[in-house]
């Protein structure tokens, strides 16, 4: 496993770097970004802050830092749910019998649980006394993409750092609800910026009738697989139209919602996705 330390949020990484120098690092962290691999960067950087060895910390090269980057160093732990559906108690288990164990290199360790919004009820109540009286020096850092999902009891033990606390992903998330979107749908969306970007090309192709439209249609199809990602797209051009109808286009984006108002119709007939998105490029 290799993990990048450079890709982090400066404003954060700045916050983190002075509790480092300042010897107050809590000792449980909350990372929500709707990126979680961002978050967990953000992990390894922190762990590679406290441990390196260099003179520029971190350096990401010292022996320290390779170890942490590459999974392989002793007092730095991952847990993952590996492609499963959730975190199990067994896996908690796994971190306090790690916790009972002095640390190997370093006079602190770090524990990272990935994707935290899929642990169970049973693996978050045996987190908690993990969080209550920690026996050991450790940093335990929860990363999720759903900070709802959490039961309040950990968010309540845990020092919230928020990656994604601008108003745009605030703002998307809400409209995603209001518009019939569930938290687990939400969650499995992850970082929409690819999506974002390439419905942005579509929809403004469409509207100059570029010839280009047909290709975007297929590469949307290939890059939404899922049910999920394809409502999302549906309702990304939806908005852009109603954008326009607000924003003095009324035609256009009137125009543009009575396709999309076909396209519903079609979808329930079982058309498929990449056939809905040729038909809206052929309009």
């Amino acid at each position: 496993m290799e993990v990048d330390i450079t890709n982090k949020d400066e404003q954060r990484a700045i916050f983190l770097k002075k509790a480092t120098e300042q010897k107050k690092l809590a000792h449980s962290y909350l990372f929500f970004d709707i990126n979680e691999q961002q978050a967990l960067n953000t992990s390894y950087w922190l762990a590679c802050l406290y441990n390196c060895t260099g003179k520029n910390k971190p350096d990401g090269t010292c022996r320290t830092c390779r170890q942490i980057i590459s999974g392989n160093h002793p007092d730095v732990l991952l847990v993952t749910p590996e492609n499963k559906q959730s975190l199990g108690i067994d896996q908690i288990r796994y971190l306090k019998d790690e916790l009972a164990k002095s640390p190997v290199q370093s006079d602190t360790r770090f524990f990272f649980i990935n994707e935290a919004e899929k642990l169970t009820l049973s693996a978050s109540n045996a987190l908690l006394n993990l969080l209550e009286e920690p026996i050991a020096p450790v940093v335990t850092i929860l990363i999720t993409n759903n900070s709802a999902q959490i039961l309040p009891t950990i968010r309540s033990r845990t020092q919230i750092v928020n990656f994604s606390s601008d108003e745009h992903d605030l703002g998307l998330n809400e409209r995603l609800l209001e518009n019939g979107f569930s938290h687990e749908e939400i969650s499995e969306l992850g970082n929409t910026q690819a999506l974002d970007q390439a419905c942005k090309y579509f929809y403004q192709e469409l509207l100059e009738h570029n010839s280009l439209a047909m290709i975007s249609a297929h590469q949307l199809a290939d890059m939404a697989k899922t049910n999920v990602q394809q409502n999302y797209l549906l309702f990304l051009l939806k908005e852009m139209a109603q954008n326009d109808l607000i924003n003095n286009k009324q035609q256009m984006g009137a125009r543009f919602l009575k396709y999309l108002l076909e396209v519903d119709k079609m979808r329930y007939s079982n058309v498929s996705f990449r056939n809905l998105l040729d038909y809206l490029a052929l309009q």
